[in-house]
């Protein structure tokens, strides 16, 4: 290590921890007045957000929390997780986001794995933890949160319902200072095969993730995205990845906040409308989902913007927002990178192109943010050409990844295989510095000894009229060792076949887009198409699906 000067601080001098509690008190400190909404039921200031905060540390202290003990929050998005974000790893505990959308087994797997020793369990989900109560290893006490008329529940060893437990506290709690590197937040991520995967996060990580992020969002001209005047909602879980950073982003500024609970595109719509939301995030099939909405049909979204995450997003869903006055950034980051790593932006040179050149870089996934590290390296460790041509996968360096998977040392070390975090994604990185996922290294298409990317292949499919949905896999074929098959969601009223697919992409293949072999001979005509519980597409679940149907010779496929 380089020997550099070193002075020695002065017998009192401060050294301050990067620590949550830093984030809190500027919101107050900017713009006391402003509200935290949840939904149609509750509204109230940042003057009191703090004051709940505080509540919140003595119910869990009271209910014997200590530092280090992990408590578990099983809810919808909603002012009490804000509450939670902040005063469980304020009081040194470490705060469990459990993703409520997986199966009742992994639930079980990772609160046993995570310790839990508390868990705050919405009512909706107290039949989901009976299933499992008899089985938790670890669990201690809970908590019960509820927007019902009835404010008890048969949970184990139950502390309270939670607005009772806070309107009976303290609305002043002295928090303390500890290590900055203390875990603050811990959350699962599935993988394709094996048991979820624990990833962990310090408060040193979060605060300068959200110093970045804050940086990011409000700094850069060409796609500000979220300044004090905003107005802020989720459409992104705050189960997954802490809906990525941004509610603490928002606290920090002041930004007042509105929270959906449950996702139903009627009530986002109208919050949307008579809060005024400017500023959102979410990944593509929500954004969908909300723009189908008929509640949307008429709405004005005009000055609305949006990042969009966690799948690639593709010029047909750009343009159709933009029709109806969203203004879309995609952005990229992953559940082990906190997550934020890259996100759009028009340079002077962009900016001096045509609006169709400026498109095609706002939908990739953007330049690497501050104090982030990218490179693409090859399967044997070394580095590869930032040329826009040069494929390779996508490794990072940041301050805000985390250090390994909690439990797993073999998985954490393939993780940051030759001192750089792997994304299992296939990138480039070009002239400018725009990272271009190509694809996931498992959803690349080999056919014929030609490499064919799923996402490319899924943004020109996209642009046919009829197409609503559509996910596009490799799947065994005995003469050219993988074709693509796409499984196609059609807009009402519209028909489409393989031939009309092939016809449709027959002129990128002239424009050498894509070569003849990327068109796809057999299509899957689907209602639906299969999601994760983060409402990515569930690739694995399609492969085997598509197995089956070839096997039944299902009647939704239609063949070239």
């Amino acid at each position: 290590m380089l020997q550099t000067r070193l002075i020695a601080p002065a017998a009192n001098a401060h050294q301050a921890p990067l620590l949550i509690k830093r984030l809190l008190l500027s919101g107050v400190r900017y713009e006391k007045s402003r509200e935290i909404v949840y939904r149609d039921q509750m509204r109230y200031s940042y003057a009191t957000l703090n004051e709940r905060i505080a509540r919140l540390a003595n119910v869990l202290t009271e209910a014997g929390v200590k530092a280090g003990d992990t408590v578990a929050v099983m809810d919808w998005d909603s002012h009490r997780y804000l509450e939670c974000m902040f005063a469980i790893p304020m009081i040194g505990a470490v705060l469990h986001t459990i993703n409520i959308r997986l199966s009742a087994d992994q639930i079980l797997y990772t609160m046993n794995h995570a310790d839990d020793k508390f868990v705050l369990v919405n009512s909706e989900f107290v039949p989901l933890y009976k299933g499992i109560e008899s089985q938790l290893t670890t669990v201690e006490k809970t908590i019960l949160l509820t927007d019902a008329a009835d404010k008890s529940a048969d949970l184990g060893n139950l502390v309270g319902e939670y607005e009772a437990l806070l309107a009976a506290a303290s609305a002043h709690y002295d928090f303390q200072d500890f290590d900055e590197n203390s875990v603050a937040t811990t959350f699962y991520t599935t993988g394709t095969t094996g048991n979820p995967k624990g990833v962990y996060f310090s408060h040193r990580q979060l605060v300068l993730h959200t110093l970045a992020e804050a940086s990011v969002l409000g700094s850069l001209d060409s796609i500000r995205l979220l300044g004090t005047n905003d107005v802020y909602m989720p459409i992104t879980p705050m189960f997954h990845v802490h809906a990525w950073g941004i509610p603490y982003v928002a606290t920090m500024l002041g930004v007042k906040q509105v929270y959906p609970g449950r996702y139903e595109p009627d009530m986002l719509c109208r919050l949307m409308k008579e809060e005024k939301v400017t500023f959102s995030h979410c990944v593509p099939t929500i954004l969908q989902m909300v723009m189908n909405a008929p509640s949307a049909q008429d709405q004005d979204f005009a000055g609305l913007k949006m990042i969009i995450g966690g799948s690639a997003l593709n010029r047909s869903l750009y343009d159709a927002a933009k029709a109806r006055g969203i203004q879309l950034t995609a952005a990229y980051g992953m559940s082990e990178t906190c997550p934020l790593i890259s996100c759009g932006h028009i340079n002077d040179e962009l900016m001096a192109g045509s609006e169709d050149e400026r498109t095609a870089y706002r939908i990739k996934a953007g330049v690497p943010v501050p104090l982030v590290e990218a490179a693409i390296m090859s399967a044997d460790g070394s580095f590869l050409p930032a040329d826009g041509e040069t494929q390779g996968e996508l490794v990072l360096r940041a301050p805000w990844l985390t250090q390994g998977y909690y439990r797993e040392p073999e998985k954490g070390a393939e993780l940051w295989e030759h001192g750089w975090l792997h994304t299992g994604d296939v990138a480039t990185i070009d002239d400018f510095g725009f990272i271009d996922i190509r694809d996931r290294i498992k959803d690349v298409i080999k056919t014929g000894g030609e490499w064919i990317s799923s996402l490319a292949l899924e943004d020109l499919i996209s642009r046919h009229p009829a197409v609503l949905e559509v996910a596009v896999v490799g799947v065994v074929d005995p003469q050219w060792g993988e074709r693509p098959f796409a499984l196609l969601v059609l807009r009402d009223g519209h028909s489409l076949d393989a031939k009309g697919l092939k016809d449709h992409l027959k002129p990128f293949v002239d424009q050498g887009s894509i070569n003849k072999w990327a068109i796809p001979s057999q299509i899957a005509l689907v209602t639906e198409v299969p999601k994760t519980s983060v409402g990515k597409l569930d690739k694995k679940r399609i492969r085997l699906d598509i197995v089956q149907w070839q096997a039944a010779g299902s009647p939704f496929l239609s063949t070239v």
